[in-house]
């Protein structure tokens, strides 16, 4: 064993030499003050010291960034606020959110306004660690009079630290307001005591914990704090960035960046402070969807906020960082599934297959257990990464896109195809059949529609789309086409279509379908030449690659057919559902649904075509058969008594088809909903029998609902908007019925 060397150190001043000939470990806290204040830790046996005019910066000053210019849509928040820093004190207030929603901004303006405008003391201290809050509240004690004896007592363990900083507070000659940044976790404060409420001041916490019971002690009040309105958004856009774009252009930004007040004024500052580029608010907004929050980020240098919570791309990071040294890693796998969807209401629905095994989430890095969907789901709530909300009568979670957009790009590319898959088998357990009629599948369809376009988005851009995915969303677009949001559905099937051809090819049967499904929404947009124009090579390709036997082609050439009808192409018309008809026989057999769909559809163009020879008695085998085989209350039955209905009123008896279509218009409501726009064919078709009998002024309220029901779901221009006004016109105008 070697002697160890001699050492030799000397000071001056106030500086100090420490030596040692073993490791040790040395922590020393200084504290600088004004020239001829006294130290804060003196002599032993010093008298008592007045509060210091000049405290250490890390409690008398935010250390957090400057303040904005203007605070934006915080005004009832700023006026409770102020209310309680003027106060009599004794209040807690805690104002709780997700990273980035601006808590430490409203914090920094009340601290500032506190001291300037109510002559507080403003205290400032951050919470987010031990170290940081005990060293932070000891210099409180210390500002507020604390000795220094007393302080080294309490730094040792000699005596309670909380007991001491809450006893000069409590006997602080000035009121005062304490501010606690960033105690994100409650259970630091509650070691020891730290939160209390005081006569003598105001405390307000900033916290993305929103569920403490920490925040409902007496005297405690809770603020949540979320994004800002897309206005308010939009100023502070133009508030950093005034030259680069206009207000409306500002507002698509705002838009893009969910209103989230750190990416905008990261946005903002980037706009304002650049050197080579010169981006407008519209180059910008392009920018956002090649990069995402990489680009937001670029704005934290003009900031002077490099650090971790003042970054997008990093904010939530901490949250899930703290979550899982806390033990529940399974956060990250659950909030990296929700990233696969879009930033719209997540049915709990949806994630019920997860909490109840096999979704593949055990699979995953951290994995994901059925045991532990809860514990994860409820600690995502608790730290104010998601919301719970109520949409159409689900119960549904809510994150944030910038957050969504940030945690999908920080995905290990290992995880990104597991991911994708699990989201995929949750979002097709989740869909309801088809032909579903109660209003809650349809109101879960219109939840389920933008996961599908948000799991295609997202699969597109950080890897390969496969089919099953393709189909998902070819599925679902059906399903919001049959709830009768056309426009959404015409959306969903384009994207679906558009992304298998750029994955998968324009040949493979998964694009044939997706495209395919673009049909019969045009065709009921109206839109029958495009609609055409697409079926067309659809079914070419089809026949070609699938055969002309396979359900796909034959799904094809019916929409085709239906299309051709519109456009007057009667004959085309009928040999292509001459061959869906004798196809959907063989493939599918005489009672499938599609089978008996077709023969509904085959009566409608032997109507347009003229042909009533046994028309009717045709109808009414339909009919019969669709209730056998389908039951009264199928919506395909219900077609089937619709055409037979039309039948009836073609030859002459109006009573009948009044009767029958009344029974038509019921199963339709009842299937689809008031507001579906096929009630309303059925409704023109009462009014049509109604005026046959002589009854004109009940048909012409029948047609005035129907002109003025399609102007409103489908637009003045749509062709059946056209017709409707065109016979409430020829009803209402007609001269009085003779007889």
């Amino acid at each position: 064993m070697s002697t160890p060397a001699p050492m030799e150190g000397r000071a001056s001043g106030s500086a100090r030499i420490y030596q040692t000939g073993g490791d040790q470990y040395i922590e020393e806290h200084v504290h600088h003050y004004a020239p001829g204040s006294a130290p804060l830790f003196g002599p032993p046996g010093a008298g008592p010291a007045e509060p210091r005019a000049t405290a250490p910066d890390s409690v008398r000053m935010p250390l957090v960034g400057r303040a904005p210019g203007v605070l934006r849509d915080r005004t009832d928040l700023m006026r409770s606020l102020r209310a309680a820093v003027a106060g009599p004190g004794g209040d807690i207030q805690v104002l709780h959110g997700m990273g980035g929603c601006g808590k430490t901004a409203v914090a920094q303006s009340l601290f500032n306004e506190a001291v300037r405008d109510h002559g507080r003391v403003g205290l400032w201290v951050n919470a987010s660690e031990r170290v940081s809050l005990r060293a932070g509240m000891l210099a409180v004690a210390g500002d507020r009079g604390a000795t220094d004896s007393e302080l080294v007592a309490a730094a040792g363990g000699q005596r309670a630290a909380a007991d001491l900083v809450w006893h000069h507070l409590n006997h602080s000659a000035q009121p005062w307001l304490l501010v606690l940044d960033n105690a994100d976790d409650p259970g630091i404060l509650e070691e020891g005591a730290w939160l209390r409420p005081s006569p003598a001041g105001t405390v307000l916490v900033t916290t993305r914990h929103a569920t403490s019971p920490l925040w409902r002690v007496p005297g405690a009040s809770s603020h949540r704090l979320g994004v800002l309105p897309l206005e308010d958004a939009t100023l502070v856009l133009r508030d950093l960035a005034p030259d680069a774009g206009t207000r409306e252009s500002a507002r698509k930004v705002a838009r893009r960046l969910g209103c989230l007040p750190l990416a905008l004024t990261l946005a903002g500052a980037h706009l304002a402070h650049q050197l080579l580029e010169s981006w407008s608010m519209d180059e910008y907004d392009r920018k956002l969807t090649e990069e995402s929050t990489a680009l937001v980020d670029r704005g934290a240098s003009a900031t002077g906020g490099g650090q971790s919570r003042h970054l997008v791309g990093r904010t939530w990071q901490l949250s899930l960082d703290s979550l899982a040294q806390g033990g529940l890693p399974e956060a990250t796998t659950l909030l990296r599934l929700l990233s696969c969807w879009a930033a719209d209401p997540v049915p709990l629905a949806l994630l019920m297959p997860a909490a109840q095994g096999g979704a593949g989430l055990e699979h995953l890095d951290p994995p994901l257990t059925a045991a532990r969907v809860e514990p994860a789901l409820r600690a995502l709530l608790d730290h104010s990464l998601i919301d719970m909300v109520e949409t159409d009568g689900h119960r549904c979670v809510k994150a944030h896109g910038v957050l969504l957009d940030s945690v999908a790009a920080g995905v290990p590319d290992t995880e990104r195809e597991l991911l994708a898959d699990a989201a995929g088998r949750l979002l097709r357990a989740a869909l309801p059949q088809e032909g579903a009629a109660s209003a809650r599948a349809r109101s879960q369809v219109r939840l389920l529609a933008p996961h599908a376009t948000g799991l295609l988005h997202r699969v597109h851009r950080h890897g390969p789309v496969t089919q099953e995915t393709a189909r998902i969303a070819v599925r679902l677009a059906r399903l919001v086409y049959e709830a009768g949001d056309w426009t959404a559905a015409l959306a969903l099937a384009a994207t679906a279509a558009r992304t298998a051809a750029e994955h998968l090819g324009d040949e493979h049967p998964a694009t044939i379908e997706a495209r395919s499904g673009q049909g019969p929404v045009l065709f009921r947009l109206g839109r029958y030449a495009e609609a055409a124009e697409l079926l067309r090579p659809v079914h070419r390709d089809a026949l070609r690659t699938l055969g002309p036997h396979d359900a796909r082609t034959l799904d094809a050439a019916y929409e085709l057919q239906r299309v051709l009808h519109r456009l007057g192409d009667l004959t085309q018309a009928r040999t292509l559902l001459e061959t869906v008809l004798d196809g959907r026989r063989h493939v599918l057999g005489e009672d499938h649904v599609a089978t008996l769909k077709t023969r509904c559809e085959m009566l409608e163009l032997r109507l347009a075509l003229d042909e009533f020879d046994g028309y009717t008695a045709a109808a009414e085998e339909l009919a019969g058969d669709c209730e056998r085989r389908l039951g009264p209350d199928h919506l395909v039955t219900v077609w089937a008594r619709d055409a037979l209905a039309r039948g009836l009123l073609r030859s002459g008896r109006g009573a009948e088809a009044e009767e029958l279509f009344g029974r038509v218009l019921a199963g339709q409501r009842a299937g689809y909903g008031d507001g579906h726009p096929l009630v309303l064919g059925v409704l023109i078709q009462l009014s049509r029998a109604q005026y046959a009998q002589g009854k004109r002024e009940q048909a012409a309220e029948s047609a005035r609902e129907v002109a003025e029901g399609r102007a409103e779901v489908l637009g003045e221009d749509h062709p059946e908007t056209v017709a409707a006004r065109a016979w409430y016109t020829e009803v209402r105008t007609a001269p009085p019925a003779t007889g």
